[in-house]
């Protein structure tokens, strides 16, 4: 068990945000986990903060981090069983998720190739109910096994326990920074049941010449639409989606539709409409907008970048301000999908 003091965290954000953390240390099983836990409350610093990270892939560092980051490597993919239908697949939290994703499609288990490419760990996953292209997590879902932090314990969470939203689980409000998950178990099917009618897929399919259709064509497809719109993180500091698609009323909808038949919205069941929140974002004209070195993505107005030395105060900032943009001209909430330390 090796603790770091004073550790730069640009490495481990896709942001590329430069702060510090007093502590930093790294567990590959759940009890490195208990280990560095133990070391924690022992720490002669009062009221100490932590935080559990994984890919750090949703998450907006504000200042350095006066307490303890513990990271969350724990790997591993087991093949649990299967029956006629499906296959239940074990990943450790600290997987990759696309190398997660292309693992299974090499296997021909079928029901992430939507969710190709997402950045991130499998953790992650259910924690966000990661989604992409009519498909989220939830869909795919078995079960999880967390640490729970205050009883010390490893609790069994099914998809009824997760309480599964739009972006949300149990996980980011009931038990927030109370639980670490430890591995997620999912259900893919060994016969595919194709999702191409969302977004650009159908489209890009054709584009690509598929005759036969397949569950890596569809990843490929999905592949190249993000590819197309979306920056790598490796190369320009992003966290994808910066606010979530706002719900509002079918009502409200017509109203905005009839002042601005252009815009973009999705019928849900109960008579709801999901915005689309980067037309909202590039209506109010923030598209390719820069200020120093914090600015909104030229493709895709939804997503907030870093071009090299960005604080995360100014990115803080410049969502506020596009939040607030949007509201004055449509009336309409935008909600942060990354979360803001």
């Amino acid at each position: 068990m090796q603790i770091q003091e004073n550790i730069s965290l640009r490495p481990f954000n896709t942001f590329h945000i430069e702060a510090k953390a007093r502590h930093f240390a790294t567990f590959s099983n759940v009890d490195e986990l208990k280990d560095l836990l133990t070391a924690f409350k022992q720490s002669p610093i009062a009221k100490q903060q932590l935080l559990i990270l994984g890919g750090g892939s949703n998450i907006l560092l504000t200042h350095n981090y006066d307490g303890w980051v513990l990271k969350n490597e724990i790997m591993g993919i087991e093949e649990l069983h299967e029956d006629e239908e499906f296959v239940y697949v074990r990943a450790g939290a600290g997987e990759n998720w696309n190398d997660f994703v292309q693992y299974c499609l090499a296997k021909n288990w079928a029901g992430l190739e939507n969710l190709s490419l997402i950045p991130g760990n499998v953790g992650a996953s259910p924690m966000q109910n990661i989604g992409a292209y009519g498909v989220e997590v939830r869909d795919v879902f078995w079960d999880l096994e967390a640490y729970n932090l205050n009883d010390h314990t490893v609790h069994t969470f099914t998809e009824a326990d997760c309480q599964f939203g739009y972006r949300e689980s149990v996980f980011k409000n009931k038990y927030r920074n109370q639980f670490v998950i430890l591995n997620v178990t999912f259900r893919l099917r060994k016969k595919p049941v194709f999702h191409t009618s969302y977004g650009a897929i159908s489209q890009e399919l054709e584009r690509m010449g598929v005759s036969t259709l397949s569950i890596q064509a569809i990843s490929r497809a999905v592949v190249n639409i993000r590819q197309s719109k979306l920056p790598d993180p490796d190369n320009l500091g992003n966290a994808g989606s910066f606010f979530k698609n706002p719900m509002i009323p079918k009502e409200k909808f017509n109203e905005l539709k009839a002042a601005n038949p252009d815009i973009v919205g999705f019928s849900l069941p109960g008579g709801s409409v999901k915005l689309a929140a980067g037309w909202l974002i590039e209506n109010c004209g923030w598209r390719g907008f820069r200020k120093g070195d914090a600015g909104c993505y030229e493709k895709q107005a939804l997503v907030l970048v870093n071009y090299d030395k960005a604080t995360g105060v100014e990115l803080l900032s410049l969502s506020n301000e596009i939040a607030e943009s949007v509201t004055k001209r449509f009336g309409v909430h935008l909600e942060r999908e990354v979360n803001v330390i």
